[in-house]
């Protein structure tokens, strides 16, 4: 069972979950190549990175937004949707040619959840404020 779904409230239902963009895979895929020249040495590296990104966690109920990270021990970042102020995109030109990008939700005070490198950020940016903000 996923940590979103473990740590859902009573009433609480989740609306989306965002997934990463392949190019987060990258990294994978060059250590998996580095593992020839290596002997295998570096295969360490890529299940660990394959392990890393696997856990990654980030979506949005109808209570809050959520990030997580961790493969043994656990990080999350949450913010409930009436804190959200703002939601941001960040995108660089590669990102925009191949459909990726950052959004940064801030909060009251100094509190911000960083979503990095998440496939279609207009959408996420869409479903964050839908939930957060519903028409009236």
């Amino acid at each position: 069972m996923s940590y979103i779904d473990e740590s859902l409230s009573t009433g609480e239902e989740v609306s989306a979950l965002f997934k990463l963009h392949w190019v987060t895979r990258i990294p994978l895929a060059l250590w998996l190549l580095l593992g020839i020249p290596t002997f295998g040495i570096t295969l360490v590296i890529a299940l660990y990175e394959y392990l890393r990104v696997r856990h990654i966690e980030q979506g949005v109920t109808n209570k809050r937004v959520i990030f997580k990270t961790g493969i043994i021990s656990r990080k999350s970042e949450e913010m409930k949707l009436a804190s959200i102020e703002t939601v941001e995109i960040d995108q660089g030109i590669i990102g925009r040619m191949l459909g990726y990008g950052n959004v940064k939700v801030t909060g009251r005070g100094t509190s911000d959840v960083l979503f990095r490198l998440i496939n279609d950020p207009m959408a996420v940016k869409r479903a964050i404020e839908s939930i957060s903000h519903p028409a009236a």
